[in-house]
């Protein structure tokens, strides 16, 4: 399937030298591709910019899906994923799970940075952040928790719950297993437009060096301890400075299981272009699930990037680079159900 790019809009011209340098993220996030794209223009590292990039987006709660005071979970806490992959190195630090810590991006590179490990998660993280100096606090706001009293209000429908009594669907819990003659193996998910929860970004600064990255606060109402694709490698996002980088969003439950980011890595690997791979790494997931929510944006080597996308009409993706001399909003047209 080729998809036909749409130039939307553009925002405040910003004044490069020649470089090969790019940025890309997922939604209209703008405001992170320009921090992180000035990061670039001032020299910085790949990995300086997708830390400034993402964090902007935490410190501005981009939709309310990433960052502090967003999705809170079935307690009405907000947990907070992360991750950043060297793809010079072949390196990655993330965290899952992160209570009480708001700059969890910063703490990803902290984890890469500083530790011998690739991720931390739930308390053990916000220990490790503590100890470098991280500040500790409440990730509630009004509005985060707003909208847990407006939930549990609703018979907590939204929920991630299956195959338990009382009726999930219906009810609030706790719950009980069902009986094995009673389950019903047909998965229903909330996630959509309104539940995407995460920055993924790739970045490519003049050296050639690639890192992608994600930020997230993950599903609203998850179940207390769950953690998305948004700090595992190769299914929130996935780097190699030979090939190009990737980075996903949707429904991370489903897109854990097929690695897409690093498919497209890969499928870039093999001669396909960013849009083809990254409609590879869609369709891979379509054939088992067709109902999946979610995207892929790529970039290659050469700075070309494209993206695809499932379950809405069209997905929106920010890019910044020497050619457009702007950041740019982008518009690819999805898959539609059959």
């Amino acid at each position: 399937m080729m998809f036909r790019y749409l130039l939307i809009v553009s925002f405040t011209s910003i004044v490069s030298s020649e470089s090969s340098s790019v940025v890309i993220n997922t939604w209209n996030f703008s405001n992170a591709t320009r921090k992180a794209w000035e990061v670039l223009l001032k020299g910085g590292s790949s990995i300086d910019a997708l830390t400034t990039g993402c964090t902007v987006c935490e410190v501005n709660q981009c939709d309310f899906t990433v960052g502090f005071g967003g999705s809170p979970d079935e307690n009405g806490e907000t947990t907070l994923d992360a991750m950043i992959f060297d793809g010079t190195k072949i390196n990655m630090g993330a965290v899952g799970a992160l209570r009480r810590i708001k700059n969890a991006i910063g703490v990803a590179r902290d984890v890469l940075e500083y530790s011998e490990h690739s991720i931390l998660v739930g308390e053990l993280a916000t220990q490790f952040a503590k100890e470098l100096g991280y500040k500790e606090e409440s990730l509630t706001t009004k509005h985060s928790k707003d909208m847990y009293d407006g939930w549990k209000g609703s018979s907590c429908q939204p929920n991630f719950w299956k195959d338990v009594i009382p009726d999930p669907k219906h009810n609030c819990g706790p719950y009980e297993r069902l009986s094995i003659n009673d389950i019903n193996y047909n998965r229903w998910s909330p996630m959509g437009i309104e539940n995407h929860d995460t920055i993924g970004m790739v970045v490519m600064d003049e050296s050639g060096n690639i890192a992608a990255g994600t930020s997230s606060n993950g599903a609203k109402f998850k179940i207390p301890g769950r953690v998305g694709d948004a700090p595992l490698p190769g299914a929130g996002a996935y780097a190699d400075s030979e090939i190009g980088g990737a980075a996903a969003t949707g429904d991370g439950d489903i897109m854990m299981r097929f690695l897409p980011s690093f498919l497209a890595v890969e499928e870039m690997k093999r001669g396909s272009s960013p849009s083809q791979a990254a409609e590879e790494a869609i369709s891979r997931i379509l054939k088992k699930f067709p109902t999946f929510f979610g995207a892929v944006i790529a970039l290659n080597k050469k700075g070309e990037h494209g993206a695809a996308c499932n379950g809405m009409d069209v997905f929106p993706y920010c890019i910044a680079d020497i050619n457009n001399k702007n950041v740019i909003l982008k518009y690819v047209k999805c898959h539609k159900e059959k």
